[in-house]
């Protein structure tokens, strides 16, 4: 199995690191501001196009912005050029709209709550300038067509009352001029203008002329319309759902299944792997990941809690317990202790744009892996290693277990992922590069950036080819201030096609570019 048509080609040289700036935020809190549960955003995903943005959040809504920047110019681009118009802008968002995705449930077969909370929004194929969107919380998947429609409302009446009058030059002004009695219903208690009486009769001098209300749609308002509900599904909790590249099916995973979806077939879905034992006793690994290849619609890849990744060719065989590939990194001797399968638990997987390298995020690195590639990663960046002292306080308050996302830049030249602090991290993975850059999600996202620049370290083993990088950083900022473990960033999103990240840190969106 190749990884894609497209390869990607290393450049001449090592890229020299970006300078982030920031663009916008969503949902600023004020100082000393307390933050609702609800509000907090819990999912963020681009659409291909990179136009529009979405987000969820644990209180069950999805909220969508567009980007505005490529829009309203009013003239070509030979015509910008002349007027030495700045074109290539940093993507500017605007709110779009919001609806309630999803409602809290009570599953009384297993008395069990449902929590309302978004864990994963995809994007699907536009079609007659409607969007559509899958969005998932822990047990149902809905599929949401959001549109532009006309609001109608009454204008005015087609008459004024003084002005009604007779049905054409017939009526006469003694006619016109007698105000008829009605009833409540519209009717007239008279049976001679019981339109609706057997015995009806034109009254002497015609009809009155009908007072009708004009209906007018000037207006156009953006709603949401839930097309379909997969339910019924999943005995466990829902972590991923993914698109598949054929416009017509999606995966949805837990932690013991995977399920294929048609998205005109919500009352059926096919199990295409289990890993669920016979015996629960004997389980040693779960789900904690899935995703479809970019290109290859028979191609996924999924992650386990032992820091492993499968790849699955859906030729092979309707079950696919049996995997194509298996990536994982071999322990290293002496190395082993209680944290040791805790922190490499993978809690995010991605594919690469042209589907040849698979990201992944374990509790303290990134991954980088060529799925031409099956004995160890190709490059890994440690995020946080001053936590590895840590870990014992950390799993004391359940933080070790706080499962971080990861993102790629369009051009796979850079990976990011969050942190605590409401940090976030960015490496360059190209030949030779020496960028780890730490951002902070505020208006000044270089405050926190450590002084001492990171220097890439020596393979622990030339078999691999490993590269680490990022392990300089210390338990302090560059200002001295401890780190905060309460607040992480845990969802980020890259823009396809620019460098442009949104970070989640709370129930702030944080928008930056570079």
């Amino acid at each position: 199995m190749n990884g894609g048509d497209e390869v990607m080609t290393a450049p001449a040289g090592p890229t020299p690191p970006l300078e982030w700036k920031f663009s916008q935020v969503f949902g600023e809190r004020t100082a000393g501001e307390e933050v609702q549960e609800v509000d907090i955003i819990s999912a963020i995903e681009f659409d291909k196009t990179g136009d529009h943005l979405a987000t969820g959040d644990r209180g069950g809504r999805v909220v969508l912005f567009e980007r505005t920047d490529t829009k309203d110019h009013g003239a070509s681009r030979r015509d910008l050029e002349r007027m030495d118009y700045p074109i290539n802008r940093h993507p500017e968002f605007r709110y779009m709209t919001e609806f309630q995705s999803h409602e809290p449930e009570f599953d009384y077969l297993k008395s069990l709550e449902i929590e309302e909370k978004i864990n994963k929004i995809r994007w699907c194929q536009t079609a007659n300038g409607a969007l559509f969107l899958l969005s998932t919380n822990d047990k149902t998947i809905k599929f949401w067509k959001v549109q532009e429609k006309k609001l109608k409302k009454i204008s005015e009446m087609n008459l004024d009352p003084p002005k009604a009058v007779g049905n054409g030059s017939m009526a006469c002004s003694s006619n016109s001029n007698i105000p008829i009695p009605c009833l409540a219903n519209g009717g007239s208690p008279d049976k001679s203008y019981n339109y609706l009486d057997n015995d009806f009769s034109f009254p002497p001098g015609g009809l009155p002329s009908l007072r009708l209300p004009v209906v007018t749609s000037q207006e156009t308002n953006l709603v949401a319309r839930c097309r379909r509900v997969y339910a019924h599904a999943h005995d466990y909790h829902i972590n991923s759902i993914s698109n598949n590249s054929d416009g017509e099916t999606f995966i949805s995973a837990d932690d013991l299944r995977i399920n294929l979806w048609n998205l005109e077939i919500s009352n059926q879905s096919f199990n295409i792997v289990d890993v669920k034992p016979a015996n629960m006793e004997d389980l040693t690994e779960v789900i904690t990941s899935a995703e479809f290849h970019p290109t290859h619609c028979n191609t996924l890849a999924y992650s386990s809690s032992k820091g492993s990744i499968r790849l699955i060719d859906l030729r092979q065989s309707a079950l696919c317990d049996s995997h194509a590939k298996l990536f994982e990194e071999p322990e290293a001797p002496g190395s082993r202790s209680f944290f040791t399968e805790i922190i490499a638990s993978i809690s995010d997987i991605k594919f690469a744009k042209d589907g040849r390298y698979i990201l992944s995020r374990d509790y303290m690195t990134l991954k980088l892996w060529d799925i031409n590639m099956d004995s160890g990663p190709v490059a890994m960046f440690q995020v946080h290693e001053y936590l590895r002292p840590k870990l014992c306080d950390l799993y004391e308050n359940d933080s070790i277990f706080d499962k971080f996302e990861c993102c790629l830049s369009g051009d796979g030249l850079r990976v990011a992922t969050g942190s605590y602090s409401n940090l976030f991290r960015v490496f360059g993975c190209s030949p030779g590069s020496t960028e780890a850059t730490t951002l902070e999600a505020s208006k000044n996202p270089m405050r926190r950036q450590v002084q001492t620049p990171s220097r890439p370290s020596r393979s622990l083993s030339s078999i691999t080819r490993v590269v680490r990088r990022g392990a300089e950083t210390s338990g302090v900022d560059a200002n001295g201030n401890a780190f905060d473990f309460t607040t992480k960033l845990l969802h980020l999103a890259w823009h396809p096609t620019e460098n442009s990240i949104a970070c989640a840190a709370a129930n702030s969106l944080y928008m930056y570019y570079a």
